[in-house]
């Protein structure tokens, strides 16, 4: 299970880390069909962290690229996007 602390963190992250990698970014872009503006919007929706965590996860190089950048460990990232497509985000706690 991840939390969606962690999940927004690490999709946060990612988008971090597209924003400072132009050619990583219309890779991102051309496969997802979205715009620049529109990424952090989306940052907040479930799917969308699954399409960034399936798309850093296709590619070995992409993902130490990322984990390396962001200071995660690889096989945590894999891990999430695991977790997402098992439906295993903890829910949200309200206070």
């Amino acid at each position: 299970m991840i939390s969606h602390a962690e999940l927004s963190g690490m999709t946060e992250a990612a988008i971090m880390h597209f924003a400072a990698n132009p050619d990583l970014l219309a890779e991102l872009m051309a496969a997802s069909g979205l715009q620049a503006q529109d990424l952090r919007a989306a940052a907040y929706r479930t799917e969308f962290a699954a399409a960034i965590l399936d798309f850093l996860c296709e590619s070995d190089q992409r993902l130490l690229d990322f984990a390396r950048a962001s200071g995660l460990r690889p096989e945590r990232i894999a891990y999430a996007r695991a977790a997402l497509e098992a439906g295993q985000v903890a829910p949200l706690r309200r206070h």
